[in-house]
């Protein structure tokens, strides 16, 4: 039988196969829906492969656990959604501060509080505003489907290196739990522990990493370095995709699940002669200001698609400088926004309703 690079897989095991070809060499976590087959898989796999995986004990572990992998110089990865990621806020803080890699899957899940185990899109300000204490963020990725659930495995291990920084994949429990074809890319070689780890190989015991500076002019110094390294990303690594936007009067915008129904929007509106177009973002940090910005210069409306109480409608408001009105389409509690939602408001607005 020939080999295929081909296979059915939910999102929440592509991301583990992405990891893994990416070179990906320790998994720490904990099992929570509707992010569970990521630790369920990397069980199966990470040891098939010579790799490590541990169940910790809690998320506060895992995260920990995390932290003292990359400073010893691994690829390593942890996944968890809700009120897990947000035990996870502390050390991901002092991770950022240590400027460590590492890569984080956030599965969202109803919310607030204990919430329900359905998809919602709700930890997106926690995500992407940076969530622990201290003036940090992280890069955040969004995929939509299963496919780029495994393939920006790969991209959030080299931008997490290329930067030193925490990346997170965000997506909802509907691109979690998706059964869909995947094509694996091809394996890459693992790669060694870098200058700056605490890995006795490499650099004995003369590099140091800390996240606690006493004097506030050494604290401060470490904050503008930070805030030096978020603006190169800003400007480096703004990522999205553009469909049919290029005369679009409304564009809808939308991320995970979102991103795949204002397709389908756009198209039967322009079936019925409104010009709707869209603008997916790929990343949420960085905000793909440029790409907002260029289409307000001919676009008489925003759309905002959330499963949410209304995030991301902020991060457009502030990218198009408030130029043109943004409204806001969404469902809480773990409900899904459908197509006919969008065409409605869209419709509504093209006939001039608020």
């Amino acid at each position: 039988m020939e080999y295929s690079n081909k296979l059915l897989l939910k999102g929440n095991e592509a991301v583990v196969y992405g990891a893994l070809l990416a070179g990906c060499d320790c998994f720490f976590g904990y099992p929570i829906t509707p992010a569970s087959e990521i630790a369920q898989t990397a069980a199966e796999k990470f040891p098939l492969l010579g790799r490590t995986f541990l169940q910790a004990e809690c998320e506060t572990a895992s995260i920990n656990m995390v932290m003292g992998a990359s400073a010893a110089g691994r690829r390593v990865m942890t996944a968890s959604s809700g009120l897990g990621i947000s035990l996870k806020q502390e050390g991901v803080s002092y991770i950022a501060t240590m400027e460590l890699p590492c890569v984080i899957i956030d599965v969202m899940r109803g919310g607030p509080g204990l919430g329900n185990i359905a998809p919602e899109q709700s930890d997106y300000n926690q995500i992407t505003k940076g969530g622990g204490h201290g003036g940090y963020k992280v890069i955040v990725l969004a995929p939509g489907s299963a496919q780029e659930m495994c393939d920006f495995a790969g991209l959030a291990f080299d931008l997490a290196d290329q930067y030193r920084s925490p990346v997170y994949l965000l997506t909802d429990g509907v691109v979690g739990q998706m059964l869909e074809s995947v094509t694996l890319p091809a394996p890459r070689p693992r790669r060694e522990s870098p200058e700056w780890a605490l890995d006795f190989k490499v650099n004995p015991r003369t590099n140091y990493l800390t996240s606690i500076y006493m004097e506030p002019a050494d604290l401060e110094k470490v904050n503008i370095h930070l805030n030096e390294k978020y603006a190169r990303i800003e400007e480096n690594e703004q990522r999205c995709e553009e469909y049919l936007a290029d005369d679009a009067e409304f564009i809808i915008s939308g991320f995970g699940i979102c991103g795949r129904v204002i397709r389908t929007a756009a198209e039967r509106l322009r079936e019925e002669g409104i010009r709707a177009g869209v603008i997916r973002p790929l990343t949420l940090f960085p905000f793909p200001k440029k790409a907002f910005r260029k289409h307000a210069e001919h676009a008489k409306s925003f759309v905002s698609v959330e499963l949410n109480n209304g995030q991301m409608i902020d991060d457009i408001r502030l990218a198009i400088e408030c130029s043109r009105p943004v409204s806001l389409v969404n469902r809480m509690g773990g409900n899904l926004v459908t197509v006919d939602d969008v065409v409605r408001h869209v419709r509504k607005l093209a006939k001039g309703g608020n």
